[in-house]
This record gives C-alpha cells, structure tokens and sequence, in this order.
C-alpha cells in the first residue's frame, strides 16, 4: 500500500469513529517525531503494540480484502501463562461495506467481536478439524450475546449495530460490512498479531509499505523499523 493512501484511510476511519461518539485515546495523535522523540516515555505503547494498523493482508486490494484497526490496550502474554495481570484487550475495527477480512483462526486469543454501528456485520463460521483446518461437515455453535447459536458448516452469522459474538480459539471466521461500513470493537485476552493468526490461504497480517510521502501517524506495523 501507499502512504499516501494509508493516510488518507487513518484520517477517513478517525472521523468515522468520531461519528459514532467514540473518543479516541491521546496517544493515537502522535506525530511520528513525537513518537521519536519520547521513545523512552512510551514502551507500554511500542511494546504492546496499541495503536493504528492498516491492513490490506499483502495482496495490494484493500477496498476488496482489507481492514482498519486501532489497539488501545492490550496486555501481556507471560501474564496468561501465569493466569493473572493484564489478560485482555481492545480495539476498535472498521469494516466497510463488502470489504472481506479472509477466513483465519487464532490459536490462543478468543474474543468478542461486536457491532458497534452502521451496517450489518456477517460473519462467515467453521470449526476446526482435527488437522486445524476448516472443517466443512461439522456445526458449528457460538454464543452471541448469551444465546448460543446453531449454523451449518460455513454459516453466515448476521450481527445487526449493538449485537456480538464469542469465537473462541479454533473458531474459523471471515467478515465483511453489508449495507454500509460498519465500526466494530474486540474485546479479548492478550493479542498477538505476530504469532497468532492462522489464515486460510497463504497471505500476511500486515502490508508492504511504499513510502510515496510522510506518514501521518506511524502503524504498529512501523514500530520495530522506525522505533527500534
């Protein structure tokens, strides 16, 4: 992806967000000199990873297969092995309409996904087979808002604004917006972007960055080449 065309989707998301009444933490409005500049005062940012993140998973269509994310916390893995401290995080996610998440499954992360406003949220669901795989003969059975739900192998899942689902770790899912761009939260344990997203087809997390102009805020994905 260009820059120019990551800045212009971080500045068309923020305002998105702002729509719904959803305030922004301060640090998401860094500049990347601010960023530099402080590095010392900031691990618990950089560390983490909270912040923007713009992904068209490597394969150059972001208007087709993409997503817009922003972590705002986000705890540590060695607290899960020890079962205390910071267990959980946030983000708030935006899918627009038609815009494909690929089918992936995380190995340790379970969380809830909710529709936060504007269009349907359709989620597309497997189970795992024994291989890990998407399994396409089993149901598959997800709580959504305390009622758990029953759907066919590959079951679309329709979540309308201020409904949610649980997927827990091995859980197979794809989303995408119907009707308009929706805003999404996550609420989680720990989130590992690196290690912990298994996708269907063989693509990547994060995007190939050309840098046709400054960023106008850094992405997680910028933080070990730029941060250190």
């Amino acid at each position: 992806m260009k820059r120019s065309e990551i800045n212009a989707i971080l500045m068309e998301g923020d305002a998105f967000i702002r729509s719904f009444g959803y305030v922004m933490p301060p640090f998401a409005y860094l500049t990347p000199e601010e960023m530099q500049a402080r590095r010392g005062e900031i691990g618990g940012i950089v560390d983490a990873r909270l912040g923007w993140d713009i992904t068209d998973y490597g394969l150059g269509r972001f208007a087709e297969t993409g997503l817009f994310l922003f972590t705002v916390r986000n705890g540590r893995a060695e607290d899960l092995t020890r079962g205390r401290g910071m267990l959980y995080a946030e983000k708030i996610m935006i899918s627009r309409k038609d815009q494909l998440s690929p089918m992936h499954r995380h190995v340790v992360k379970a969380e809830d996904i909710i529709n936060r406003g504007g269009g349907t949220l359709v989620l597309e669901l497997f189970m795992s087979d024994a291989g890990g795989n998407p399994d396409s003969s089993a149901g598959v059975e997800v709580p959504t808002d305390g009622v758990v739900r029953r759907l066919p192998a590959g079951g679309r899942l329709a979540l309308e604004p201020g409904e949610s689902v649980t997927l827990l770790p091995g859980v197979w899912h794809a989303f995408w917006g119907e009707g308009a761009d929706v805003l999404i939260g996550e609420v989680s344990t720990v989130n590992d972007d690196m290690t912990d997203n298994v996708f269907r087809e063989p693509i990547g997390r994060f995007s190939t960055v050309e840098e046709d102009e400054p960023p106008l805020h850094l992405l997680v994905s910028d933080y070990d080449r730029l941060l250190g």
